[in-house]
């Protein structure tokens, strides 16, 4: 906490700290008039108390008759209303180098929106359309693959059914319909085919990719994908002449 004294030669008021009287005995010089006064003696603050100084045992090293006056703490002028604040506390600092620091900090965004961009370019290009231009260009400089959506929960199988061709022995035929119920255009899924005995019991388990069940003419739209609430409709010709199968199952999945 600081106090104010007055001079007691030319009046004029000084902001002290407790430490700078402590150290000197009380005495202080006026940095007006370069009198040497009684600091505590001359003590003007309201409400303030007393300061009571602790002998010590190198309080004789700060003895007004035994240093000279030059010893004395300088004080700083100030008035009894407004005290100013020292000069080389009330400058400011120059700011250096702040635009380098702003710099680094737009880059340190822009790397992350970026980031963020290659990491859900497939979402970004559901959610903004217009982006998914820009965003095949990037993965063909960056060599990455810009897939469309994999929402098993939103494609399913509308219909299937799967029966023995009749103009050609051991050959069975699998047609079926897959249904996108989202709104945006998703990805061939991949199939798994399961035939099963009389027992139901799996005999044979094939895995069919888009290439195994879309007809050549149509592998052209596998990179559109299912359009947003359409169909996509095939029929597959097996050979089932080392499995003597009587029931099947078909589940769609996305590989991971």
């Amino acid at each position: 906490m600081s106090l104010v004294t007055r001079c007691n030669v030319c009046g004029t008021a000084f902001r002290v700290q407790r430490a700078q009287l402590s150290a000197r005995g009380g005495k202080v010089r006026c940095g007006k008039c370069a009198a040497v006064f009684d600091g505590v003696a001359g003590l003007v603050e309201e409400g303030a108390e007393m300061l009571r100084l602790e002998p010590s045992p190198q309080l004789g090293l700060f003895d007004p008759s035994r240093r000279p006056q030059r010893a004395a703490v300088r004080a700083v002028p100030a008035d009894d209303e407004d005290l100013p604040v020292p000069e080389f506390l009330a400058r400011e600092e120059p700011r250096r180098h702040a635009w380098l620091w702003g710099l680094a900090a737009l880059v340190a965004v822009l790397a992350l929106a970026a980031q963020a961009a290659y990491r859900y370019r497939t979402e970004l290009a559901v959610l903004a359309p217009e982006t998914r231009p820009a965003l095949l260009a990037a993965c063909r400089t960056l060599g990455c693959t810009l897939q469309l959506p994999r929402r098993p929960d939103l494609l399913g199988i509308e219909s299937s059914d799967l029966q023995a061709d009749g103009k050609r022995e051991n050959v069975i035929i699998l047609n079926a319909v897959l249904r996108n119920r989202a709104p945006f255009p998703q990805e061939y899924p991949a199939l798994e085919l399961t035939l099963t005995d009389d027992a139901d019991r799996p005999v044979v388990r094939r895995v069919l990719r888009p290439a195994d069940y879309l007809e050549p003419a149509r592998m052209a739209q596998v990179a559109a994908g299912i359009a947003p609430g359409g169909e996509a409709a095939f029929r597959l010709s097996l050979d089932a002449s080392r499995a003597r199968a009587t029931g099947y199952r078909l589940y769609l999945f996305f590989p991971q």
